[in-house]
This record gives structure tokens, C-alpha cells and sequence, in this order.
């Protein structure tokens, strides 16, 4: 048990100021998570019931949302950065194409993250390859993890 708490203490004391220059230099660690920030927006109405990339019928009513970055049927955590409130979606549709977006909500998304009346909200969206439905897609979302990791390091 004390080499335990030695080797613990040990591995503290060499990591933190390596934690520290990261921290210091704005780098985040997401560990192996996706992480992408920016501005979402929601859609529903005349898209409801058209089928979407991954041939399902949209349902403004689910928790869903259109990715261009996240594979098609991976899950995501939406964080509204003003308001603090989450909801989990599955990306099940390609978008936004509305030039500076990173995301379209559904609209029972939308509501949760109280972004109705203005339309749109600063989010942060993290896709952790761990809580994906299935292998592949695990490995798709480490696959892109990997390639921002890689990003940020340059």
C-alpha cells in the first residue's frame, strides 16, 4: 500500500508541471475525446419527416443533430457554453450549411439547451469514443480524436 501512495505521489509530481505548461499555453485535454466548439443551430419544420444521411426520418422531436465532423450514428454531449445546461444527441444527418456553424440541433435539443427564441448558441460538443453504440464507431471517433490531438500539437 505505501509503494502505492509513493508511485501515486511520484507520478503527480512529474505530471503537474507538464499539466501546468499546457494549461498555460491554452491547450485542453480532452483525454480521447472529440472536442469542437462554435455556434449551433436548430432545424425542424419543413425537415420533419425527410429522411436524413442516414436514411431515418427526421423526428424534430428526437434527440438528434447534423454533424459534418462527427460520424453518422455516433452520440455527442452538447454543452450550451452561456447556459450550462447538456442533452445527449445522436448524429444521424450531415449540415449545418449555414457558413460558421458547427451544428444543427433538432428542435427538442434546441429546447433543452434553451436555445429557441434566439436561434442559435455558443456550444461546446464532445464525442467520447467510449460511449459510442458500437466498435466502429468507437474507433472512428478515437480515429478523430487523434487527428485533433495531433492539430493542436502543432
Amino acid at each position: 500500500m505505501r509503494f502505492a501512495l509513493v508511485l501515486f505521489a511520484g507520478t503527480c509530481i512529474v505530471a503537474s508541471p507538464l499539466l501546468a505548461q499546457d494549461k498555460a499555453a491554452g491547450v485542453d485535454h480532452p483525454g480521447n475525446e472529440v472536442v469542437i466548439e462554435g455556434e449551433a443551430s436548430y432545424y425542424g419544420g419543413k425537415f420533419n419527416g425527410r429522411k436524413t444521411a442516414t436514411g431515418e426520418r427526421f423526428d424534430e422531436n428526437k434527440m438528434t443533430a447534423a454533424s459534418k465532423e462527427l460520424p453518422l450514428g455516433s452520440k455527442a454531449t452538447v454543452t450550451n457554453e452561456e447556459t450550462g445546461e447538456s442533452v445527449d444527441v445522436k448524429i444521424n444527418d450531415r449540415g449545418p450549411y449555414a457558413e460558421g456553424r458547427v451544428m444543427d440541433l433538432s428542435k427538442k435539443a434546441a429546447k433543452k439547451l434553451d436555445m429557441i427564441d434566439d436561434g442559435t448558441a455558443q456550444v461546446r460538443i464532445e464525442a467520447d469514443p467510449d460511449e459510442q453504440p458500437n466498435a466502429k464507431l468507437k474507433e472512428k471517433v478515437e480515429d478523430l480524436a487523434e487527428k485533433q490531438q495531433t492539430k493542436t500539437r502543432k
